[in-house]
């Protein structure tokens, strides 16, 4: 008798289906996003998923990546809401008094009156709101007005995502006002949720930042084979200093350019430490250039 084997479901995936279960196995998109987010932020001491300010407020990516995939396996339909499949068989799932708790905390505050309990204790999370001048008082705007970052002094950014979430590295971009992400791998290409070009580039522009990639500025990925120790990353940036940015001048003179224009551009690849990365070598020779003036900050 062949066994048939349970699907594998990641503990982001668990948590999506166990609080679904708790209310019943169905929830309209907006209010379980925002159930999620409350979930995440309150019951658990590592969220399981991180959010940005979006369209309705606090919006997880990641979640609907999960959703496909919980599609996929048949633990949920395949509808604009929420719902579990009807006799999925992983009951076990679902054994975790905090969905319970969570349930008889939540339950009945839904629709616009769970928008507005987040926007007035998270006033970030709706900076980016369409909705929020409909459900919230002059007061409140000005709160959440107030949580929008401002900073529009030019500056230049570097920033990688090894180790971060998605939303992680997308609120470092929003905390920051960047307006420009030029992307400076030469393939951009990620097993990363988030991470490759398609989903990047129209993710960050839905939320209001533009995406470049130069891909001039990258280093192909055979020269990244075998680095060890930081004496292995330090003999190839030497190397790339010396013949890939010799050669590309105009590309750093370009991104001068977009500093004096758009005032706060990111440059981005992979690494998490700046040292490790070739994009600290692009920001030194920027800095090196006889028009250079502003100010250069990892993120």
């Amino acid at each position: 008798m062949t066994m048939i084997e349970k699907p594998v479901i990641n503990y982001r995936q668990r948590t999506l289906l166990g609080l679904l279960n708790a209310f019943e196995g169905r929830l309209p998109r907006l209010d379980f996003q925002k159930y999620l987010f409350l979930y995440s932020q309150e019951f658990e001491h590592e969220p399981s998923f991180e959010f940005v300010p979006y369209k309705f407020g606090c919006f997880s990516f990641q979640s609907y990546a999960d959703k496909r995939r919980l599609v996929e396996i048949g633990a949920l339909e395949a509808s604009e809401d929420w719902r579990l499949t009807a006799g999925f068989g992983m009951s076990d799932l679902f054994a975790n008094d905090a969905f319970n708790r969570f349930y008889k905390k939540y339950s009945g505050l839904k629709g616009d009156r769970l928008i507005q309990d987040i926007y007035r204790r998270y006033p970030y999370y709706a900076i980016n709101s369409e909705i929020a001048p409909r459900l919230m008082n002059n007061t409140e705007i000005d709160v959440i007005r107030a949580a929008r970052p401002e900073e529009k002094r030019p500056r230049f950014f570097t920033i990688g995502y090894e180790g971060s979430s998605f939303e992680g590295y997308l609120n470092r971009l929003i905390k920051n006002n960047v307006r420009t992400l030029v992307d400076v791998r030469r393939n951009p290409l990620s097993r990363k949720y988030g991470f490759s070009k398609k989903t990047l580039s129209e993710t960050v522009e839905k939320l209001g930042i533009e995406y470049l990639h130069m891909p001039e500025l990258g280093i192909s990925s055979e020269k990244r084979q075998e680095l060890n120790t930081q004496a292995d990353y330090d003999r190839l940036f030497a190397s790339y200093e010396k013949n890939e940015l010799k050669k590309n001048r105009d590309a750093l003179v370009s991104l001068c350019n977009m500093v004096k224009m758009k005032k706060r551009i990111a440059i981005t690849c992979f690494e998490a430490h700046v040292c490790m990365c070739h994009r600290g070598r692009v920001a030194k020779a920027l800095s090196q250039l006889p028009e250079w003036k502003y100010e250069i900050s990892h993120i």
